[in-house]
């Protein structure tokens, strides 16, 4: 067995990234993700099948612009399939305009489409609104890994999300390996008012708009 995440260099295997969900962990961890170094050691750990990341995009009318973008494109062009939406917007109560999207439904679907395939499939999310989702697939025969952590304040991964995987790794043990290294570290946030759906996730990025 692979030391990497319990990687099988026989398995087909697949990731599906929850990315506000995973910026979210990490973020609340203290560090940001190596994206070109986990997909390095995905490919020389097993049959990588795809690894697929998942976003809502916040497109801001005015400027034309998500700050965002560079990591999407990035990540495009770096060997990831890409699946993303364009945020809704909307004014609250007070009269700030916000953002609220999610990529939920997409990646449900794929994950269903491609199970078939697989042997193993590693999902980098802690909601517990798949939980369903890991037990269907785990009735086709599919090792499910969850990768998201119990180590912020409060954890970031359902326990219901745990308990259904067949194995669970802490992100917080990974930065060793997949940590992005040369920035200014971080400051470990508290993971407060946590929303699965997308509405201002990107928060160090996006702000309210009057």
């Amino acid at each position: 067995m692979n030391k990497f995440m319990g990687l099988r260099e026989q398995e087909k295997t697949a990731f599906f990234i929850d990315g506000a969900n995973l910026y979210k962990a990490a973020r609340n961890l203290g560090f940001d993700i190596d994206y070109k170094s986990l997909l390095a050691k995905a490919q020389d750990g097993c049959q990588l099948i795809r690894a697929s990341y998942y976003t809502a995009i916040q497109e801001d009318r005015d400027q034309d612009y998500s700050p965002l973008r560079p990591l999407v494109d990035w990540l495009d062009y770096n060997g990831y399939t890409m699946v993303t939406k364009i945020t809704r917007e909307f004014t609250d109560a007070q009269g700030r305009k916000r953002y609220k999207g999610s990529t939920d439904v997409e990646l449900v679907v794929d994950m269903m489409l491609l199970a078939d395939k697989l042997d193993h499939l590693v999902l980098f999310s802690g909601n517990g609104d798949f939980r369903r989702l890991i037990e269907a697939i785990q009735s086709k025969g599919v090792r499910v890994t969850i990768v998201s952590t119990v180590k912020s304040s409060p954890p970031m991964a359902s326990d219901d999300l745990r308990r259904q995987a067949d194995s669970f790794i802490d992100l917080a043990d990974l930065e060793n390996v997949i940590g992005r290294r040369g920035g200014a570290p971080r400051k470990p946030k508290p993971a407060a008012d946590y929303d699965d759906d997308f509405e201002d996730e990107y928060e160090d990025d996006f702000e309210d708009v009057d």
